[in-house]
């Protein structure tokens, strides 16, 4: 499983509780099948759904097409590029050895640019696990991925990434760092084959240049070394800043994943539950997740981490070969420290820190970067913090019954709300910025045949709304976010004399919405996306052979992009696509209402 704290895989000896169970079997078990199955890799391919599931019970996969998503691409102006390679690396025995080097923006296309892309391209044949990676320049985290899990033929596959918001630290060479952690041996045998490459789109007349912050921060660790800390319970990361004495603006964006137990810490019980069955090999801290963001020590926002799924999670068989949801490109979480900005200006260092979730039991990956703004007019303003609620503990309920079946029902329950609000004195008067939090999170997870049987369901949702007040000119401005992740997990590990069957089904979803008004008017929508996936996976080993191996799954993303709405459906069954479908249309009526 993706880690960057040790190669070392758990083993299934240790890892008894049932999600971790389904994925490390899984993971180790693709050997020779005990009969062939007859259906050819063609014939695959070309099968409807109907016929897939007809054999279902009985198919062995063991190669599989090269993973897709449903994400759109990174849409690119058709303008004059450049193209940069910034990297070619094979990453084998690689933990703590992440490739270093340069990046120098091309002379041929030096600007400004109207859009810039990363675009992460791989390869990998054998058996491996899924690992962690991330990119980053200048010290700042630019991309967030995790790898497939190989197939003995091999795959490949690509990630593309908008780097624009980075072009004020893109206009000067920077260092770059590329960490995939990954080791080698007689076992584990896939060797990741890496290109990385950066495209500068010149602007021109049709194609402005890009509005940016006008500076970056990293909140890492390094800029010569992997950026991101991975935190234990109780650990923090903090950075000392020193911003802009002229700042008017500050929005952080926050990478947060957790490894090892945290993988799964939507189906975490608490911690008596885990220390009275240890022979279950539960993980515990409880479902509740949550990320915390501190300014010189102050509470100034926080977010609920998305339940990504990595292609080794649950079961393997459930990914092929379309991935989780933020498995390939990982969304980043938004908080805005503009209420902050007007008591940063002073010239000295502040400090801004990510906390981890409160309880975890195994490490959370973390790091960031900072988009500031600036007053083109004043060398120094000036501000305060006017309210601020955010409190360090969440209050979260926690209930533990035994059901008349002989299982045990364990639910859990928060709802987080706060305001922090400030103001800062600009060139253009007083600006006023206040924003309102509501979160809400359920949780209710099923145990059952000693922890062998385990279905969680999971609902978290919640808004974020930004109000703008500049000197009292004019209506003031919201805009409100939205999220809602709702995830259904029924995973099963049946153990007998001679081998064991395991089964996995995920529903998983990520809906977001971007809506603004001016004054007490109507909400408008501006942008949204809904990306729902479904999936299930089947493993039986018996006497040491294979005699299922399989999966299915669907995906379908809706959203806006450059105006107009894309849907993208895909089905698959056998480890192969079955279903590839595209449809782009305008949107109707406002920007953003698609779907």
């Amino acid at each position: 499983m993706p880690t960057v704290l040790t190669p070392s895989p758990r083993t299934l000896a240790t890892a008894a509780r049932t999600l971790a169970a389904l994925a490390l079997a899984a993971a180790a078990a693709f050997t020779a099948p005990a009969t062939a199955n007859a259906t050819t890799a063609a014939a695959t391919r070309a099968a409807t759904p109907a016929a897939a599931n007809a054999t279902a019970a009985t198919h062995v996969e063991t190669d599989y097409a090269d993973p897709v998503t449903a994400l759109p691409p990174i849409s690119r102006p058709d303008t004059k590029h450049c193209t940069v390679t910034a990297m070619q690396h094979d990453f084998a025995n690689s933990y703590g050895q992440p490739f270093t080097g340069t990046l120098t923006p091309p002379a041929d296309c030096a600007g400004p640019w109207n859009k810039v892309v990363l675009d992460w391209s791989g390869s990998v044949a054998g058996r491996q696990y899924d690992r962690l990676a991330g990119v980053w320049i200048g010290g700042a985290e630019v991309l967030r991925t995790s790898t497939p899990e190989p197939d003995p033929s091999g795959i490949s596959w690509h990630v593309d990434q908008d780097l624009t918001p980075f072009v004020p630290l893109l206009r000067t060479a920077q260092p770059l760092v590329v960490d995939l952690g990954n080791i080698v041996n007689d076992t584990y045998t896939g060797i990741y084959h890496m290109t990385l490459t950066v495209t500068y789109y010149q602007a021109d007349r049709a194609h402005p240049a890009a509005a940016t912050a006008d500076q970056v921060l990293p909140v890492s660790q390094s800029s010569t070394a992997a950026g991101w800390w991975t935190l234990s319970k109780g650990q923090t990361a903090s950075t000392a800043l020193r911003f802009p004495r002229n700042l008017t603006g500050a929005k952080l964006q926050v990478y947060a994943r957790g490894g090892g137990c945290e993988e799964f810490w939507y189906s975490n019980v608490p911690d008596d539950v885990a220390a009275a069955h240890p022979d279950w090999g539960m993980c515990g801290g409880g479902t509740y997740r949550e990320v915390q963001v501190l300014v010189d020590g102050r509470p100034a926002g926080t977010v609920q981490p998305f339940p990504a799924i990595y292609t080794g999670g649950i079961s393997p068989l459930l990914w092929r070969p379309i991935p989780g949801i933020d498995a390939f490109r990982t969304q980043p979480y938004q908080v805005d420290l503009t209420p902050f900005a007007g008591t940063l200006t002073d010239g000295a260092a502040h400090t801004v820190t990510i906390v981890p979730p409160a309880g975890i039991s195994d490490g959370w990956t973390v790091d960031g970067s900072l988009f500031l703004d600036t007053d083109p007019l004043l060398a120094q303003t000036s501000g305060a913090v006017t309210t601020d609620t955010v409190t360090a503990d969440p209050k979260v309920t926690t209930t533990e019954a035994a059901q008349a079946d002989g299982s045990e029902l364990i639910t859990a329950g928060a709802t987080r709300d706060w305001t922090v609000a400030g103001y800062v004195n600009t060139s253009h008067g007083r600006i006023d910025t206040r924003i309102d939090h509501h979160g809400d999170y359920r949780n209710s997870d099923t145990l059952s045949q000693q922890g062998q049987v385990q279905v969680t369901s999971q609902r978290d949702s919640g808004w974020t709304v930004t109000s703008t007040d500049r000197d009292g000119r004019g209506p003031h401005q919201q805009q409100r976010s939205t999220w809602s992740y709702p995830l259904d997990v029924t995973s099963t590990y049946v153990p007998s004399a001679t081998g064991y069957l395991v089964r996995g089904q995920v529903t998983v979803a990520r809906d977001l919405t971007e809506e603004g008004r001016r004054g007490e008017g109507r909400w408008l929508p501006q942008a949204g996306s809904s990306d729902h996936l479904t999936a299930q996976g089947v493993l039986e080993r018996q006497n040491g052979q294979t005699v299922q191996a399989d999966g299915s799954a669907t995906e379908q993303y809706v959203g806006t992009v450059d105006g107009g709405c894309y849907d993208h459906l895909l089905s698959a069954d056998h480890g192969y696509l079955t279903l590839d479908r595209v449809t782009t249309s305008s949107a109707p009526g406002n920007r953003g209402a698609c779907g």
